[in-house]
């Protein structure tokens, strides 16, 4: 049996599996922006479910993986379509897949909205260009032409008090642009995680980690998890 398990074991997942899985979780992450697997390896696909049903799904950046609180964290218009599903149904499922190392991440779980001095701490790190960006933009909301959306550009910067002489010689050296309200953080707390990876003859290796969760203000606290291997 031994002979057969080499033949196919290269990667895989530990055995026994570990009590929690954002050790691995965490350690997979690392590596994927250690040795910049792909341009953004924080990039990961959030999928939930609009006001009528109907599933979505889009490739956002997760800028924060928290183990000690089960949760990653990611930033959007509050007012786009992912916003709009989120306050409807606020429940989300995220997937990372770093190709290059034939391994998958998938996170589900309720989400809550980041607190709103978490959110203006990450808004302060952005280049201008964004910060400006987030106050110009109805996302995913019709525009008429690219010429409207710079148009609506200028008039953000024009509302903030901002030079547009500024902009255009790209000087913005103190100059100060908030954290508009309809922008922040949603935090995905994770009930369930599961972990892939690639395995010869598509014997892959998968297994699933389950909590329960509570609600406890802003944010939930988690039980202690389960956890089992999946057959591929």
């Amino acid at each position: 049996m031994s002979d057969v398990a080499a033949a196919y074991d290269e990667q895989m997942l530990p055995d026994p599996l570990p009590g929690e899985p954002f050790g691995l979780v965490k350690r997979w992450f690392d590596e994927a922006h250690e040795k910049q697997v792909q341009p953004n390896p924080n990039a990961m696909t959030v999928a939930t479910i609009d006001p009528d049903g109907k599933p979505s799904a889009r490739v956002v950046l997760c800028k924060d993986l928290r183990p000690e609180e089960g949760c990653i964290v990611f930033y959007t218009n509050y007012e786009g379509r992912k916003g709009r599903a989120l306050r409807a149904n606020p429940w989300a499922s995220a997937v990372f897949h770093w190709d290059p190392f034939d391994r998958q991440v998938r996170i589900e779980g309720p989400v809550l909205r980041s607190p709103p001095e978490e959110s203006d701490a990450y808004f302060a790190t952005r280049a201008w260009q964004s910060r400006l960006g987030a106050w110009s933009s109805d996302q995913s909301e019709p525009i008429e032409s690219r010429e409207a959306l710079i148009a609506k550009v200028a008039e953000a910067a024009e509302k903030l008090g901002i030079d547009l002489q500024r902009i255009v010689d790209g000087d913005m050296d103190g100059v100060e642009i908030p954290r508009p309200p309809h922008w922040g953080g949603f935090r995905i707390y994770a009930e369930r995680v599961e972990l892939w990876c690639g395995g010869t003859g598509r014997v892959h290796d998968r297994a699933e980690w389950t909590r329960a969760l509570t609600r406890s203000g802003d944010s939930y606290t988690g039980g202690a998890w389960s956890m089992t291997r999946l057959q591929p």
